[in-house]
């Protein structure tokens, strides 16, 4: 399987023609940043200490693979070099997660683009077998070795998946063996019915035990609503702090379990203080009016 220590990984090619076709395009995007201007910590850390990244290297580093990764898909994420903060690491549960995957327990990042929350973890001591991270295809998953040249002693597993699919890898391997799953700005991406069927098939992945966690975060807003996807056809679903507990509580309801659930809602502007690089940025996000960052914790008794 692909992320496995000793497996050979095929880097993601991308042409030269849909490569300059993609960079031409950056500047239809509100979110796209030119070049990281600054790198916080604790990813900085991991690009020096883990990935062995000499210091003045590291922005360039982070470029090129930023560039590479923006010409398959323009995710905000990737546009505004937010995977350079590691949401992970700065919960308030970072510690309890940490200690219990160090204590042998499953982790899995869904959603998790270049793995970058694995390798944080991998840093910080987790054992790096007990981390497995998923997402649509294998496209940035591989680049993440490229990030993180870490292809040769990373033991985690990476899994391309379609979560809705009942039978996919995902679901054959890791059905109810998760003790832990974080997801960030993955849920957003979907209508209400399309996060609805992820939250149970979450489910299905976790460990059907009192503690299993779920955690994470994703766009929100004061007032919840639906609102056209930026590309392609369908809508996505904003959810207040009241009607993402509301939909996990009908989630139990269908699944038969029962969870504790905290969500509240943050602002993303003052989230954004002090980080020039965001400062163009802070003009997009107050053109979307009620806009907010759902912070989310589930705990199944």
């Amino acid at each position: 399987m692909a992320g496995e220590a000793g497996t050979a990984v095929t880097s993601v090619s991308v042409t030269e023609a849909s490569k300059q076709e993609g960079l031409e395009d950056k500047k239809k995007y509100p979110w796209y940043i030119e070049e990281v201007e600054e790198i916080a910590k604790p990813m900085c850390k991991v690009l020096e200490e883990y990935s062995g990244i000499p210091s003045d290297k590291v922005k360039s580093h982070v470029q090129e693979i930023r560039n590479r990764a923006f010409a398959i898909s323009p995710y905000p994420c990737l546009g505004m070099f937010m995977f350079l903060d590691s949401r992970l690491s700065s919960s308030p549960y970072y510690q309890e997660v940490l200690e219990r995957v160090k204590q042998g327990e499953t982790f899995l990042e869904l959603g998790c683009c270049f793995g970058q929350e694995l390798r944080v973890l991998a840093f910080d001591g987790s054992p790096s077998e007990n981390l497995y991270g998923s997402d649509l295809s294998m496209e940035f998953m591989s680049l993440g070795y490229d990030l993180f040249l870490d292809k040769d002693k990373l033991k985690s597993k990476f899994i391309a998946s379609d979560i809705f699919d009942p039978q996919s890898d995902l679901m054959k391997q890791l059905a109810n063996k998760v003790d832990i799953i974080h997801t960030s700005a993955f849920f957003h991406l979907f209508s209400w019915e399309e996060q609805f069927q992820i939250a149970k098939q979450v489910v299905n992945l976790i460990r059907p035990q009192p503690g299993s966690l779920i955690l994470g975060g994703q766009l929100g807003n004061i007032n919840p609503c639906s609102v056209p996807r930026q590309r392609g056809n369908g809508s996505r679903y904003k959810h207040d702090d009241a009607s993402w507990i509301k939909m996990w509580e009908q989630v139990g309801q269908e699944t038969g379990t029962n969870w504790k659930i905290e969500a509240k809602l943050l602002d993303p502007i003052q989230l954004l203080d002090g980080k020039r690089q965001y400062d163009h940025v802070r003009d997009w996000l107050k053109s979307d009016e009620g806009v907010r960052i759902l912070s989310f914790v589930m705990r199944l008794e």
